[in-house]
């Protein structure tokens, strides 16, 4: 038997207090005296004794159980209230259309039956940070002239202006600014180019988490046959983006809903 150091009965002595208790009639207090103990501790020794237990029971009082109970309750409840805050958590939208779009890159996987010496795709990305809607190209390569390509068709495709452009810190988006490809074209727009902290994308999330939702939604559940039909099932996906899926962080809208609250609210 494993007895803790700071016991101060052995099982022998709890058992001849017991007997002393009821055969020679010995008081409790004379019994605490004598072995050095509180009454309380001689109550417990006679009450376990009825039932002939006379081992040592563990020395944790009951206010640190409850104690090491709560902190452990308490612990899982912040951690629940921590996810549920989260979750909650107020994210902060632009005040109008165009006033800031999100832009990112990322190198798409080969195609089905292709060969990995075959060179990969780049999938470019802007969205628009109060409405959600999404703008979404697939070019061969990730140089200036790409996202310059890109930029163009955004322009082209977007009713609204386009203040503020924010990427990460990508040779296609930053570079010499009286030659490089792209902020050539941002400066003839009068768009402003905003960067990332170097090495830090998350503080490009909302781009981020559209490239994520991109790829689950749309590429890993849909089969290809070559490049011309990736690119055509692409415009399909940025179509069901921007027209029927709902969006928590605009309210449960639609991009286009929200786009035609703005621009026609009900109330003219």
């Amino acid at each position: 038997m494993v007895i803790h150091k700071r016991t101060r009965l052995t099982p022998l002595q709890r058992k001849e207090i017991y007997r002393r208790y009821y055969q020679e009639s010995c008081r409790l207090t004379d019994l605490a005296r004598e072995y050095h103990v509180s009454r309380p501790t001689i109550y417990k020794i006679i009450q376990r004794g009825r039932d002939r237990d006379f081992s040592i029971h563990n020395s944790t009082n009951k206010r640190y159980r409850c104690v090491k109970h709560g902190l452990k309750r308490l612990a899982k409840i912040e951690r629940a209230l921590e996810e549920q805050r989260k979750r909650q958590a107020k994210r902060y939208n632009k005040d109008y259309p165009g006033q800031m779009l999100h832009g990112d890159t990322k190198r798409l996987p080969v195609i089905q039956g292709q060969s990995s010496l075959d060179r990969h795709e780049y999938l470019f990305v802007a969205l628009d940070d109060f409405s959600r809607e999404l703008y979404a190209a697939i070019l061969p390569n990730k140089t200036q002239y790409a996202a310059k390509q890109f930029l163009e068709q955004v322009l082209d495709e977007c009713p609204y202006t386009i203040e503020q452009y924010y990427t990460d810190n990508g040779k296609e988006y930053k570079g010499d600014p009286e030659h490089h490809a792209f902020m050539l074209l941002c400066q003839d727009h009068h768009i402003e180019q905003r960067f990332t902290k170097v090495r830090n994308p998350k503080t490009n999330g909302k781009a981020e988490r559209v490239l994520k939702t991109i790829m689950h939604m749309w590429h890993q559940k849909t089969k290809f046959n070559s490049s011309a039909h990736r690119q055509t099932e692409l415009k399909r996906f940025v179509n069901y983006y921007n027209t029927v899926k709902p969006h928590k962080s605009i309210g449960n809208m639609t991009p286009l809903e929200k786009l035609l609250e703005y621009f026609y609210p009900e109330d003219l």
